[in-house]
């Protein structure tokens, strides 16, 4: 443990397969001089708070540090009643104000915790979405949830407190070096100590934090990603894989914590070393130069005491300072967000008709290995199209392509003569919509829920869109109708349930272009089967592009693309691909030969 790189860590092997970018030190210092311009006045106020309380702690020394010189010279009357009258208003006056200095702390925290976790959304929902999908879910929680998590303390506490120490400690040296000068020089000896070990501390610190913080992300990642593709993993009999790969990161991650643990172990003896170093200093020279006739006795007093209470803010300092280098990097890792370009695109990009065209695609998720090769496809407007094919043959890819959701490698997709991947992401949504086996249901009524895609709808729209989704009948039996909350602490629907609400979402938002990805999945196949017909009857006249797993989608498309090995190895009907007794015509036989017998067996839900 004692080199820069702890072990078990091995650099060659990537902890996401694509990571969302960490912020760099410039763009963490914009963000936190931001913050602090935003929240300037109670900024400015807290500190003032604190001038006050720190000045009305050092009554007590001046006050005990004047009689000590009363009676070094002899005083007989030493007038002990003001003194305490002097002492108990300090001290009054130093407790309102702590209070005053916690309050507003806290308040100023709580503050930018806030504008912290809103930026932070914001800017996650305006990201362009194949950043989002190639980051995937692991990295993204990881960030919102222990980032913020890490933050939450370092604001409400860290940030305030740091402040409060910084000040405290500039008006303590100051009062030492206005009591008495020479002592300054005492406190000053514990300098190369306190700046030798941040020194040792702080150049191995933040890179070790931040490998930890990733560290972790790994490890929610892993077991994230294994969670969501249960189906696949028991599938490919990758359980022993998956296994050994969140092995591996728990041991990357465990190796930083210990590596840290030790850091703080060697730093945390070094500012104790300090106080002593600091106290003793004062008292060893403060007595040579009393001895010298350079102080007095009082001045000896005043400034030892003052000595006594530096110790607690330069404690406090690193205390708290350490608590930032944690803070630092998952706040590094939360504006990272703002280093990704905006998806602005050319706003003057329209499409001049709805032919969806893909020419010529090659796309891969990872340099030098493409999923897709070559793949050409024509979709005319109002044509139902099925992409059918082997589990990880590629078709959820196309859709997305097909949806402007990424930008292909080679070649282009263009919808009305207009590439997709040059559109602003909201122009393309306005045409073009993507509808997969996710769904989410968020806190808030129905009706906000469904409002997601179209703010402005009605109560009628709003019923009808349910309907057109067969979601009117249990949608009424809520207790307040649309008013009902839903989601965490609200009534609870079912998957299917929160299926249909985003299908009716869809409806609502009404484009012209619909790339289907397992949308009625969670239903069983009777329901979904009716679902997608009454689906047929909202969406008759659009373009649907359907990955279809159950068959029966494609026997329904007018045009069913065959997809295999990423590319297209025949495309035409259903009675046309029967016929011709290839790819599609086995997988109808083997489909078609189990669909008599039993309930139909789907592909695995991940995709290439």
């Amino acid at each position: 443990m004692i080199g820069m790189t702890p072990p078990g860590y091995d650099p060659a092997v990537p902890r996401t397969a694509t990571t969302l970018p960490v912020g760099s030190p410039t763009t963490v210092r914009d963000y936190v001089r931001e913050l602090l311009r935003r929240h300037r006045r109670a900024f400015v106020l807290l500190v003032a708070v604190n001038a006050v309380a720190v000045t009305a702690s050092m009554a007590g020394p001046y006050l005990l540090g004047a009689l000590v010189e009363d009676l070094s010279r002899g005083a007989k009357d030493l007038r002990l009643g003001p003194v305490i009258g002097l002492f108990a208003v300090a001290l009054a006056v130093q407790a309102v104000f702590v209070r005053l200095v916690r309050l507003r702390g806290a308040m100023l925290g709580e503050r930018m915790l806030a504008d912290l976790r809103e930026d932070f959304l914001v800017r996650s929902v305006g990201l362009p979405p194949g950043v989002l999908e190639r980051a995937g879910t692991g990295d993204l929680l990881s960030r919102i949830t222990t980032d913020i998590d890490r933050l939450a303390n370092a604001m409400r506490e860290a940030v305030p407190q740091l402040s409060i120490g910084v000040v405290w400690v500039a008006l303590l040296l100051g009062a030492i070096t206005v009591t008495a000068p020479p002592l300054a020089v005492a406190v000053l000896l514990a300098a190369p100590v306190l700046l030798a070990g941040c020194r040792w501390y702080f150049r191995r610190a933040p890179q070790a934090y931040r490998s930890e913080a990733a560290g972790y992300a790994a490890v929610a990642a892993a077991l994230t990603e294994t969670v969501d593709a249960g189906r696949t993993v028991e599938a490919h009999r990758l359980g022993g894989e998956r296994v050994a790969l969140s092995d591996t990161r728990i041991r990357q991650w465990v190796a930083w914590e210990r590596y840290t643990l030790y850091l703080r172990c060697m730093f945390f003896p070094v500012f104790n070393a300090t106080h002593v170093v600091i106290l003793g200093g004062v008292l060893m020279l403060g007595g040579w130069f009393v001895f010298e006739g350079w102080i007095t006795v009082g001045q000896l007093t005043t400034g030892s005491l003052l000595s006594m209470i530096l110790t607690e803010p330069i404690g406090m300092i690193l205390r708290w300072y350490d608590e930032l280098q944690v803070a630092q990097v998952s706040l590094a890792r939360l504006v990272g967000v703002r280093e990704i370009g905006g998806d602005a695109g050319d706003d003057g990009l329209d499409p001049a008709g709805r032919t969806v065209h893909a020419d010529r695609v090659r796309f891969g998720y990872r340099a030098g290995s493409d999923v897709l090769h070559g793949v050409s496809l024509e979709v005319p407007p109002g044509t139902r199209v099925a992409l059918v094919g082997p589990s990880g043959a590629g078709k959820s890819t196309l859709g997305r392509l097909l949806a402007g959701i990424y930008a292909p490698r080679r070649g282009e997709v263009t919808l009305g003569g207009a590439q997709l991947a040059r559109m602003p992401a909201e122009r393309v949504r306005e045409h073009v919509a993507l509808v997969n086996q996710e769904h989410h249901v968020f806190v808030g009524s129905l009706r906000d829920n469904l409002r997601l895609a179209r703010g402005g709808a009605s109560d009628t729209e709003l019923w009808a869109a349910l309907a057109a989704v067969d979601a009117a009948q249990w949608a009424h039996a809520l207790p307040e109708g649309l008013d009902t909350e839903v989601g965490s602490g609200g009534a609870v629907l079912t998957p299917a349930q929160a299926q249909q609400t985003a299908l009716a979402r869809l409806v609502l938002a009404d484009p012209h272009t619909l790339v289907l990805d397992e949308a009625t999945s969670l239903l069983d196949p009777r329901a979904a089967r009716h679902l997608e017909r009454s689906l047929a009857r909202v969406l008759d006249g659009r373009t649907v592009v359907a990955i279809a797993h159950r068959l029966h989608t494609a026997h329904d498309a007018d045009v069913i693309a065959v997809v295999e090995d990423g590319r297209i190895s025949e495309i035409g009907s259903h009675t046309e691909l029967v016929a011709a007794d290839g790819p599609y015509a086995a997988l109808w036989r083997s489909w078609h030969g189990d669909a008599g017998t039993a309930t139909p067996v789907r592909a695995p839900a991940a995709e290439g």
